[in-house]
């Protein structure tokens, strides 16, 4: 379960904020997940409290924003959502899709005293 390594760097990327912006705790850890991430949400909430705990976002609530899946269809030259990474384009059926969002994972705010 890679979730927890992803975890564990969440928590020492908030403990780095902490120190080079002067705060003691984390209320609230918001991340932005793309659906092509191969990211396992419920796994992620799982693993979070284990890996914050010892440091300023102990106790802290996790929230997940999922952002789409979006490529860009050779076929017919459209910009597409999609929600996996093989999926055909909607638009004309073609298979030949490039992937151009939705594979980010990034903490997109901290809530903190």
């Amino acid at each position: 379960m890679h979730e927890m390594s992803l975890c564990q760097n969440i928590a020492e990327l908030i403990e780095a904020a902490a120190q080079r912006e002067r705060f003691l705790r984390v209320r609230t850890v918001t991340l932005e997940i793309g659906r092509l991430a191969a990211v396992e949400p419920g796994a992620l909430e799982f693993c979070f409290d284990a890996a914050m705990r010892g440091g300023c976002a102990e106790g802290a609530r996790l929230e997940i924003v999922a952002t789409d899946g979006r490529a860009w269809c050779l076929g017919c030259s459209h910009e597409i959502l999609i929600s996996r990474p093989l999926d055909p384009c909607p638009r004309c059926g073609s298979g030949r899709v490039q992937v151009t969002g939705g594979t980010q994972m990034r903490i997109k705010e901290l809530e903190v005293e």
